[in-house]
């Protein structure tokens, strides 16, 4: 397939960017190249002849239809995206503007090309969004989001993620857009941009600086590692059935606190300190509107298409800082954009 991404230069998109060359797909980057982006994540790719960049903004149709006649993609495959929950707090503006008003956008571009190009069945919109939009779980283990799960959404960020979501599903519906929706768990993985919180403890602790953690560190989150996330996505957009949603989890769950600590006690093994990196833990003033828990429960996927996560949460969490040890370069050029090692999103 020759695969349009938006948001390709991004932490998740660039995973998917350089899986799907790999495994033979072409690919047009589409990225406006925000403070999250970073071309360096492409690195390993961006000499392919299956490869081509665009820098344009989901927001602009004029750039959006001179590159579907140009490319002439085979898929849509929309990550871009406004992403950080903090940043949401102090701005939830640009959230709705990017996540709500660009999906629109992208969405009658790819509609005026597809019915331009005599409605082909093969063509897809494969919509990337977050299992955010449904708000928060109960501690019980036995309950966990599914894709019939009603939405819920607590915070800016999931809230214009979910207006992307109901909107994907209304071209599906009122236009025919042969569509796809995935909805996934945390991500984490090598080139996580350093504002979440895997990257921001990992780089904290290596600097001697406090390691956050927002109120008790009781947050529960399913944890996917990004490649296995990769996998997913492309197996969707190529098996998935049109109209159809499916949700990503790593089947890993495990309180904000205990994955510090398990962070820290890696770093511990790789990288030792004068003292324990556990004793920089500091709890801070939590997140407004923080849900308490999510959890995927991605029965659909595996059997409807035979995806499950490969890596767990101890070994992706073990790459990841290997990773980080050995990538100070990428990381060092990022910690001077905008926000970056900054507390964002506290409401007085």
């Amino acid at each position: 397939m020759k695969i349009l991404v938006t948001g390709g230069a991004g932490f998740i998109g660039s995973a998917v960017v350089r899986l799907a060359i790999a495994r033979g797909h072409s690919v047009v980057n589409l990225d406006a190249l925000t403070y999250a982006a970073c071309l360096d994540n492409l690195v390993s790719v961006a000499q392919s002849p299956r490869y081509a960049f665009e820098h344009a903004d989901i927001r602009d149709p004029v750039a959006l239809e001179a590159i579907f006649r140009r490319h002439a993609p085979d898929a849509v495959l929309h990550l871009a995206a406004e992403s950080h929950v903090d940043r949401s707090i102090d701005g939830p503006g640009v959230f709705v503007d990017t996540n709500v008003t660009g999906t629109m956008i992208l969405l009658q571009a790819a509609r005026s090309y597809w019915e331009r190009s005599g409605r082909p069945e093969h063509f897809r919109f494969h919509h990337v969004s977050t299992d955010e939009v449904f708000g928060s779980l109960p501690p019980d283990p036995a309950v966990k989001f599914t894709e019939d799960s009603p939405y819920d959404p607590r915070s800016p960020y999931a809230a214009s993620k979910a207006a992307s979501d109901h909107l994907v599903r209304a071209w599906h519906e009122t236009f025919g857009l042969p569509v796809l929706l995935t909805n996934c768990s945390n991500n984490y993985g090598p080139f996580h941009f350093p504002e979440k919180l895997i990257p921001v403890i990992i780089l904290n602790a290596l600097a001697g600086k406090p390691l956050p953690i927002y109120g008790t560190g009781a947050q529960i989150r399913d944890w996917l590692y990004v490649e296995d996330h990769a996998e997913a996505l492309l197996l969707a957009l190529e098996k998935g059935r049109p109209g159809r949603s499916y949700n990503i989890g790593g089947e890993n769950e495990r309180t904000n606190l205990h994955l510090v600590q398990s962070l820290c006690a890696i770093l511990d093994d790789r990288r030792p300190g004068a003292r324990p990196y556990a004793d920089q833990i500091a709890f801070v003033a939590d997140r407004p509107g923080h849900d308490a828990r999510y959890a995927i429960d991605p029965t659909r996927i595996r059997s409807e298409l035979g995806w499950r996560p490969s890596v767990s949460v101890e070994e992706g969490l073990a790459r990841t800082v290997d990773w980080y040890l050995t990538h100070e370069p990428w990381w060092r050029a990022l910690q001077h954009r905008r926000g970056v090692g900054q507390r964002l999103g506290v409401v007085a």
